[in-house]
C-alpha cells in the first residue's frame, strides 16, 4: 500500500508529512545490525557499572530521573495518541483482519515519523538502567532482558515492514505511556496507590498475550497472501512474546499476590 491510500481524517504536523521514510528504512536496511553494538555496550556498562558502584555509596538523582521519566512519559504520550488514531482509522474503515496486516502504518502521513521514532528510542530507553545502577537498585533480568530483546527486535523488523508492527508500536507506545508517567510521579517523591502499579503489570501483560495473538493471525493470513512478513520473524516475534509472558506473569504473581511487594523494580 502507498502513502496516500489512506488519508487518516485529522491533521498532520509538517515534520510528520515531510518525514523520508525511504531513507529511514534504506538507513536501517543498511545498519539495524549496529543495535548488536548497542546491546554490547549495554551490558558491559551495566554490570561493569554495578562492579564499580560496589564500594561506592548511592547517587540519589531525583532531579535527573524525574526529567528522564517525565521526557519519556511525554514522548510516549504523544506518540500513543498519534499512532492509535490511526490504527483506530483502520480498524474502523478496513477492519481488524487488515488493521493487522496492514503495512501502510510504515508510510502514512502521521505514522510514519512515529513508527521510526519508536524503533529509535528503544537505543536511549536503555539509560534506564544507568539510574537503577547509580542509585544501586535490584536490577531484575527482566529488566535488561527486555530492554535488550526490543531493541534487536524492533530494528530487525523495521526494515522489512511486516504485518503486526502497527498493533506492536502503539500497544508499545500506550503502556509506556502510562508506566513512564508513573515513574515521573514516584521519582517526584509522591506516594501512589499500590493498584496503578498492579494496572500496569497487567496491562503489560495484555500486551504481550496480544503480540502472541497477532503473530498468530499474520502466520495464518500469511498463507493467503495478505500478510506480509517472514516465518523466521514470526518466530522470533513469538519467542520473544512468549517469553515477556512468562516472566511478566512470574513478576506479577511474585510482586502482589506471593506478598513481596515491597520490593518494587523497574520492569522495563
Amino acid at each position: 500500500m502507498n502513502d496516500t491510500e489512506y488519508q487518516v481524517p485529522f491533521s498532520e504536523y509538517s515534520f510528520e508529512r515531510q518525514f523520508d521514510e525511504r531513507g529511514a528504512i534504506e538507513w536501517m536496511q543498511e545498519n539495524w545490525r549496529k543495535a548488536f553494538l548497542f546491546c554490547g555496550l549495554y551490558v558491559t556498562l551495566v554490570f561493569g557499572g554495578q562492579h564499580f558502584m560496589k564500594s561506592r555509596p548511592k547517587l540519589q538523582l531525583r532531579r535527573p530521573l524525574v526529567l528522564w521519566s517525565l521526557g519519556l512519559a511525554i514522548f510516549s504520550i504523544i506518540g500513543a495518541i498519534r499512532t492509535g488514531w490511526y490504527m483506530l482509522y483502520i480498524l474502523s474503515t478496513s477492519g481488524f483482519r487488515q488493521s493487522v496486516c496492514d503495512q501502510s502504518f510504515y508510510n502514512g502521513p502521521v505514522s510514519k515519523f512515529w513508527a521510526y521514532a519508536f524503533v529509535l528510542s528503544k537505543a536511549p530507553e536503555l539509560g534506564d538502567t544507568l539510574f537503577i545502577v547509580l542509585r544501586k537498585q535490584r536490577l531484575i533480568f527482566l529488566h535488561w532482558y527486555h530492554h535488550i530483546t526490543v531493541l534487536l527486535y524492533s530494528w530487525y523488523s523495521y526494515k522489512d515492514l511486516v504485518a503486526g508492527g502497527g498493533w506492536f508500536m502503539t500497544m508499545n507506545y500506550s503502556v509506556h505511556a502510562l508506566m513512564y508517567s508513573y515513574y515521573t510521579v514516584r521519582a517526584a517523591g509522591y506516594q501512589v496507590p499500590r493498584p496503578f502499579a498492579l494496572v500496569i503489570t497487567t496491562f503489560q501483560i495484555a500486551q504481550m498475550a496480544m503480540g502472541l495473538t497477532v503473530n498468530r493471525l499474520v502466520y495464518r493470513w500469511m498463507q493467503d497472501g495478505d500478510c506480509h512478513s517472514y516465518l523466521n520473524n514470526i518466530l522470533w516475534s513469538s519467542v520473544m512474546y512468549f517469553s515477556y509472558l512468562v516472566l511478566f506473569s512470574s513478576f506479577f504473581y511474585q510482586t502482589y499476590l506471593k506478598g513481596s511487594g515491597g520490593k518494587r523494580s523497574k520492569t522495563d
